[in-house]
């Protein structure tokens, strides 16, 4: 790869200029995406380079605390006059690897190394769970930051990023490096001086929002060659923004992030006019959603509500009587209108459930995230659906929005001029990185081998003897000094579970949206021996639970997982908890024959062979919807940039 010498003035604002796939393009793309695994010659060429890295680690090894300064100067001026080129990333990664060692002491080992390359190649790195992706990741960052390129370090939620700062600050403070990291309570000003850093930690929400509030500032002259223009002229000299540009990125969990969280487009609003809001409305279309009955008036299928005839009939017979008594507002004129808010209404009341898409905590709805099970402080849902559920739960109405922006993650990501991730489960869907953003995957193999123990699937009559059947097993195992991880599907079945244990008397803590607070000391007991945490998919990725010594003795961190989630990667990332760096550990599943997933079926199917067959089939079925979603989002995220493009408008 290429260095790019690129301004520290926070005007300048580059990005990578993409352009739609042509009708020839298309059916070549497809080919090489069924081609991503990586090639013996790749793989060669990887080892070669490891061979040549521990060369010139043994001669930074050998430098006293001046000599080894003196050097690192040397070699940052050469980075960045002559670009990093093969050579000198060789020699940087080895530089950095030794200042982790002398700061941390923790020296970059060969699965590290590999991981590392790997990313510095444009590539998605798979590496095996408990291998240490957050060391691995200050070697491409670093070696590109020496070079003048600032970095982006991309992961899944505030927790992680400031844990993952705080613990790589003093390898990079050594490198001379400056690093900072953007958690959601910063104002304008912190996170500019912020973002001002050589390498910055971030979540993918907070910095796709910092990106579109920069594009609000520049208006017209959002395009970069404009904005370049307007910066040279002084046009923007009153402006200030957030980032100085999309240059380099490193996704942590790059499959949650580029490609789970990817189905819905993400929303800059702004207060909508008061007369916007019409409260009686949606009270108004909340009470007659209630009279709507399932089966009659609508129907779901595989994730969607449909209106029947005779929902129509009835909502048109409402809407009549409604306007014939002069009840009916302007927002009941028009059958499309009135179908379209009968039909939220109806999500409302029947798709979206408490403790599991939101929790009403301090008299307000929260939005949980689905992927990651925490709160979404400060997001809400857009074109009243917000405030029909807030009434539906007896919550204050909040002040409604309008959207200022709009952008998808597969829109951004292509942005950067050079992207990469790490992750533990990506295999699955290599081929659709690939596909959306051009990125390959490399296996890493792991360090030491795996000592896991899969103890199979636990099947039960309904999720009330599911509780009960975790409840005395989490006891005994207890009883036998091991440390033991339950994770939930959702809020609501944490809850529930936490109920069965409290029952039995069983002493456990809880990791869930409502104990986000205490999420870095519930994870620090987590491993001690002894020790019931429950948990929802907020322990699923990222999360390190160190056991002592009585605990890992015993046999290591149990897994219970209680349920499948919407994806087997995800399963994957719980089960990854245990057996972590060469640890003991073992994992079981338990399910219910009532288990949510098993809507994915049709009816005559949910009875049809084992449980744990017919749940594997529902998750294939509703990971293949989400796929298809992903990929009807990205067919019209290249139509939209190409009007975007021909209007010369931006987001």
């Amino acid at each position: 790869m290429s260095s790019l010498k690129l301004p520290r003035d926070v005007m300048a604002r580059p990005e990578r200029q993409q352009q739609a796939p042509t009708s020839l393009e298309k059916p070549w793309n497809w080919l090489r995406a069924r081609l991503t695994r990586p090639s013996r010659l790749r793989r060669w060429s990887m080892r070669l380079a490891l061979v040549r890295i521990h060369r010139h680690a043994r001669v930074w090894a050998g430098y006293d605390e001046s000599h080894f300064d003196a050097e690192l100067a040397n070699l940052r001026m050469a980075l960045i006059q002559r670009g990093l080129s093969r050579a000198l990333a060789l020699n940087a990664l080895a530089a950095v690897r030794e200042a982790a060692g002398r700061e941390l002491g923790m020296w970059h080992h060969d699965v590290q190394l590999l991981g590392g390359l790997a990313m510095l190649d444009g590539h998605i790195a798979e590496m095996h769970t408990g291998e240490g992706k957050t060391l691995t990741a200050t070697l491409p960052a670093a070696a590109v930051a020496l070079a003048g390129t600032p970095v982006h370090i991309i992961t899944v939620n505030d927790y992680l990023a400031a844990r993952d700062a705080e613990l790589m600050t003093p390898v990079y403070r050594r490198l001379g490096l400056e690093v900072a990291a953007i958690v959601h309570d910063m104002t304008p000003a912190e996170r500019r001086q912020a973002y001002a850093a050589d390498v910055v930690y971030c979540t993918n929400k907070e910095l796709v929002f910092d990106y579109l509030r920069d594009s609000q500032v520049l208006g017209r002259f959002r395009q970069p060659m404009l904005a370049h223009a307007a910066r040279l002229r002084g046009d923007l000299a009153h402006r200030k923004l957030l980032l100085r540009g999309l240059h380099f990125a490193i996704v942590d969990e790059a499959d949650s992030v580029m490609l789970d969280e990817a189905r819905t487009p993400l929303i800059l609003s702004g207060p909508a006019p008061q007369d916007a809001f019409d409260i009686a409305l949606i009270d108004q279309v909340n009470a007659l959603a209630g009279t709507f009955v399932e089966g009659i008036h609508f129907v779901k299928e595989r994730g969607q509500l449909h209106l029947t005839d005779a929902g129509k009939q009835r909502l048109t017979e409402q809407s009549e009587q409604l306007m014939a008594s002069r009840q009916a507002g302007a927002g009941w004129v028009g059958r499309s209108r009135r179908e379209w808010l009968i039909q939220q209404a109806l999500v409302a009341r029947h798709q979206f459930q408490r403790d599991q898409h939101y929790l009403v905590r301090d008299g307000k709805v929260q939005i949980i995230d689905e992927h990651t099970g925490r709160v979404m402080a400060d997001r809400s849902w857009e074109k009243g659906l917000q405030q029909m559920i807030e009434r539906l739960e007896g919550c204050e109405p909040s002040d409604p929005n309008v959207t200022l922006a709009r952008l998808t993650y597969q829109r951004f990501f292509r942005r950067y001029h050079q992207l990469a991730g790490m992750t533990g489960t990506a295999r699955e869907v290599r081929q659709e990185l690939w596909t959306t953003y051009r990125r390959r995957v490399v296996a890493i193999p792991p360090h030491r081998p795996s000592k896991r123990r899969m103890l199979g699937t636990i099947c039960v009559a309904d999720r009330a003897e599911k509780w009960r059947w975790i409840a005395t097993r989490a006891r005994q195992l207890a009883n036998q000094q091991r440390a033991v991880l339950v994770a939930t599907v959702s809020l609501a079945d944490a809850e529930a579970l936490s109920a069965a244990l409290h029952a039995g008397g069983i002493a456990h803590a809880m990791l869930s949206a409502r104990q986000d607070a205490e999420e870095a000391e519930v994870i620090a007991r987590a491993g001690t021996a002894g020790t019931i945490t429950v948990a929802t998919s907020m322990a699923g990725r990222g999360t390190d639970i160190a056991l002592d010594e009585t605990a890992k003795a015993a046999g290591g961190l149990h897994v219970i997982v209680a349920g499948h989630h919407d994806a087997s990667r995800v399963d994957r990332q719980i089960a990854g908890r245990s057996a972590r760096q060469g640890d003991p550990g073992s994992v079981e599943f338990v399910v219910a024959e009532d288990d949510a997933l098993l809507e994915e079926l049709q009816e005559w199917r949910r009875h049809m062979g084992k449980l744990p067959s017919r749940l594997q089939r529902a998750q294939a079925i509703r990971e293949a919807r989400h796929a298809r979603e992903r990929a009807r989002l990205l067919s019209a995220d290249w139509r939209e940039s190409e009007l975007l493009g021909f209007s010369g408008r931006g987001e």
